[in-house]
């Protein structure tokens, strides 16, 4: 991406689902602007879906301590909300598969080596070791397209965390201990955990922060009615 490319561009091509961090604090102050910014996403009807419990400290670290021994002696809770297609259709699969194995291959941990790669999975509840980490909730009584609303709130943190030069990772599998979390926190009965999301700045050099997943090509995913054919690109 080149300097004179929009802003948003380079935002977005910039950001990246990061695994290691530097131990460098984030200020309170710009995790209140990064959240603030990010309330301003679309959501329909303007419900605001979503609340966000950010830890940093003691308060992470006691945390993520009772999660991670947490899920090293149990196994995962049945889901509260659809997350994944079941069955994932073959393709999607193939998707999944890609990413799972760059990840592995960027760190040197072979196809057969069962331990790392459950090492590696249990760093998810640990939020990859961020100096922040945030479980992020939605009402038990919401809509499946408050859902929708939701992750464009979640998109913008992430940019807007990425504009700060703060690195994040959104982590799917904090719904595989949802009932835990919400107890562990103390959360209102109403809400149910969606995902965590770890921020900090980016340890630029681990391996794990190098490799990219590939995106389908434009064709596979968008359709064109009504244009000249010149207009493209």
């Amino acid at each position: 991406m080149t300097s004179d490319a929009p802003h948003l561009a380079r935002l977005l091509d910039s950001r990246h689902s990061c695994r290691a961090f530097l131990p460098d604090q984030v200020p309170l102050a710009d995790l209140q602007a990064i959240l603030r910014q990010a309330r301003k996403a679309p959501s329909s009807s303007n419900l605001q879906p979503g609340r966000f419990h950010v830890m940093s400290g003691a308060a992470l670290k006691s945390f993520t301590d009772a999660l991670a021994a947490h899920a090293e002696q149990e196994k995962p809770e049945p889901p509260e909300y659809s997350y994944f297609p079941d069955p994932m259709p073959p393709f999607l699969h193939e998707r999944r598969r890609g990413a799972g194995y760059a990840l592995y291959q960027a760190l040197g941990i072979e196809r057969r080596d069962i331990a790392r790669r459950k090492a590696q999975f249990a760093a998810n509840y640990r939020f990859f070791d961020a100096p922040v980490g945030t479980v992020i909730t939605i009402r038990r009584d919401m809509g499946a397209g408050c859902y929708l609303d939701l992750g464009m709130m979640v998109m913008a943190l992430m940019l807007g965390g990425e504009e700060r030069g703060y690195a994040t990772c959104a982590i799917g599998a904090f719904s595989n201990y949802g009932r835990f979390i919400h107890a562990h926190l103390g959360l209102a009965a109403d809400e149910l955990v969606v995902c965590g999301l770890a921020m900090g700045k980016r340890a630029g050099d681990h391996p794990v922060n190098c490799f990219r997943t590939d995106r389908v090509e434009l064709a596979d995913y968008a359709s064109f009615h009504g244009f000249e054919p010149g207009d493209a690109e």
